[in-house]
């Protein structure tokens, strides 16, 4: 069967005796020009009738002349096919095209904006690095704990049920998310986080970043509203409140979480993540959690609680999330699926108070209407089914064997140089060094040895109060996570 050919081909004059040059010259232009990308299957030359409008010994002698010129190549049986372009043939674009050049907002142009959002990305050549041994960086899971075989069976089922029941193109409450799924959120936070909330109070994310996208849009006044986040804090979460023309200021964390004395009276939004502040991991102290909700109800702030990993808790008494039926009118609570799934699901959800919902829903409509539908049903079907719960308290108990293993690791190994930070919650754990050592030199040497490892002046916004590292043991076996902390050591006392 012949492939799909949207190309234009000019076909030549009438009686011209130029025919097979003719479509010669388009047809290299194209492939030079990568409209023809390699690997792409040009037409038979028994279609060159309908296609090119030449005749088959026309297209088959076409053909031969890319071939010579090592454009294509021709495989017995299948057909003739793009080459990748010789390096010494070069596309010459026309000079209209050349010299052109398109406004555009400098704002994503900004080098502290492309730091933020490219937080996730390594100093270091990707390709000059060595196999990693560990990867000790934040947020990762491993996914090898993951019951696949149960959620491609789930998914499975959802997509026969697309078949004989099409999901309705447009909705209002679709668009906020499949109802089964908002109701299967509700729960669970319910039951795992004490968050009060119904179906119609959630609304279904491409993940936490969209949450804090959609915030951002409906929430700010462009050169108004001042943005309070922790700091250090999640460097992503910044980049949607700046790109709508919020000012953005840094608030001091001590060992009580987010110094409330120290927010500005005029911000109207707060990022907290109270549960496990990101990424030095100590909770917000009771204390702290009534001084914050107190001068939110004062000044009529909204505060945004990211509950990124409150899942995973190893010791201590629960500890609840900060919207409660008492704080609902002014707590946007955000969670995702990356953390307890996978991060390839790319789902992520936010219960807002009712009176923000539908510019939040208009929002995501704007964006993208509404999440994949059967993503959708089959994480709502593995919640509801109790698989969910399961898998977390599997992997509970597997991160909690690294987690303590790393205690043990540090103490033992790195105890004069470096000291634990308290936690009892989630994927990672900050570790503070003496002064005088350069982090982000140590990092980057380790990254040379295959242990990828991030700095914690990397999360700071204002000038760093303290250095050290943030380590990730989730995703790392008792092996790799032993060899990565040897490999510390020695960088460290050098």
């Amino acid at each position: 069967m012949d492939p799909l050919f949207e190309l234009k081909i000019t076909t030549a004059p009438k009686g011209s005796r130029d025919v097979a040059s003719h479509l010669f010259r388009q047809l290299k232009q194209a492939i030079i020009n990568n409209r023809l990308p390699p690997g792409a299957r040009l037409p038979s030359t028994r279609a060159a009738g309908r296609m090119f409008g030449v005749s088959r010994n026309t297209a088959q002698d076409v053909y031969d002349r890319l071939l010579q010129e090592g454009l294509t190549s021709a495989r017995h049986g299948s057909g003739t096919y793009v080459r990748a372009t010789p390096s010494d043939v070069t596309a010459t674009p026309p000079s209209s095209y050349a010299s052109a050049t398109q406004p555009g907002n400098t704002f994503w142009d900004r080098a502290d904006i492309k730091s933020w959002i490219g937080f996730w990305h390594e100093r270091s050549d990707p390709a000059a690095s060595p196999r990693v041994v560990a990867d000790l960086r934040p947020a990762l899971v491993d996914q090898h704990l993951f019951p696949h075989s149960i959620f491609r069976r789930v998914m499975a089922r959802q997509l026969r049920r697309l078949e004989t029941a099409p999901a309705p193109s447009r909705s209002p409450q679709r668009n906020q998310g499949n109802y089964h799924l908002r109701r299967a959120i509700a729960e669970h936070i319910g039951l795992t986080r004490a968050v009060p909330s119904q179906a119609d109070d959630v609304l279904v994310t491409a993940g936490a970043q969209q949450a804090f996208d959609l915030i951002a849009r409906t929430l700010v006044v462009p050169d108004e509203t001042v943005v309070a986040v922790e700091d250090p804090g999640y460097p992503p979460m910044r980049v949607p409140f700046a790109a709508a023309g919020a000012r953005i200021v840094p608030v001091r964390v001590d060992a009580e979480g987010i110094v409330v004395d120290e927010i500005p009276t005029d911000a109207t939004i707060i990022c907290v993540c109270p549960s496990h502040q990101f990424p030095l991991g100590m909770p917000l102290s009771p204390r702290r959690r009534q001084a914050l909700l107190a001068l939110a109800r004062q000044t009529g702030a909204a505060i945004i609680e990211d509950d990124y990993d409150g899942e995973f808790r190893y010791g201590g008494s629960p500890l609840e999330a900060l919207r409660n039926e008492a704080s609902a009118d002014h707590v946007f609570y955000v969670g995702s699926f990356s953390k307890c799934m996978l991060p390839a699901v790319r789902l992520g959800f936010l219960v807002a108070p009712q009176r923000a919902l539908p510019a939040l829903v208009a929002a995501k409509n704007a964006s993208d209407w509404h999440c994949s539908s059967p993503i959708q049903m089959a994480v709502g079907e593995f919640i509801r089914d109790g698989h969910l719960t399961r898998h977390i308290r599997r992997v509970r108990r597997t991160y909690l064997d690294r987690r303590d293993h790393l205690v043990a690791l540090v103490e033992r190994k790195l105890g004069d140089s470096l000291k634990l930070v308290p936690s009892f919650y989630g994927m990672h754990m900050s570790a503070i060094v003496e002064s005088g050592i350069d982090c982000d030199a140590v990092s980057d040497a380790l990254a040379t040895r295959g242990v990828m490892i991030h700095s914690l002046e990397r999360y700071h916004l204002g000038p760093a109060e303290r250095s050290g590292f943030v380590i990730g043991y989730a995703a790392v076996d008792l092996a790799s996570l032993k060899a990565a902390i040897d490999a510390m050591a020695e960088e460290l006392h050098r």
